[in-house]
């Protein structure tokens, strides 16, 4: 989950590439069409996200795995479904999210990302990654 990024104002995950001396170079997970990504855009790393709960913080590795769990190891719900069915079905996955600060845009980009992981075969949950 390290080397995957979502980019601000662009659809779907990357994948970096190589480095460019003012950029990194980032392949697209869905089509594979390859594009620079400069400093001056929003870029994270998937380890790097959390979302807010209660308790603290879960890293969103954790929230794939229970939801890999839950649909054992399928696809999972349409992030294009209503409102009220990702809330209800975040709620299952995650019932102690803060309900204040989790959209149901954070949600759906959750459920969005998940599929497109589960897709490409990129959800691999292994010990270490648990440790972590």
């Amino acid at each position: 989950m390290k080397k995957i990024l979502a980019i601000g104002g662009r659809p779907g995950l990357y994948k970096v590439v190589s480095e460019a001396k003012n950029s990194i170079i980032v392949e697209s997970i869905v089509d594979g069409k390859r594009m620079p990504a400069y400093a001056t855009s929003k870029i994270s790393a998937l380890s790097d996200i959390s979302i807010f709960t209660t308790e603290g913080d879960t890293p969103l590795v954790d929230v794939f795995r229970l939801i890999s769990d839950k649909e054992d190891g399928g696809k999972t719900i349409s992030h294009k479904a209503s409102a009220n069915e990702i809330k209800a079905y975040f709620s299952e996955i995650l019932p102690n999210y803060d309900e204040y600060q989790v959209y149901v845009s954070d949600m759906k980009k959750v459920f969005q990302w998940y599929n497109i992981l589960q897709a490409q075969e990129l959800l691999v949950f292994d010990e270490e990654e648990k440790e972590a």
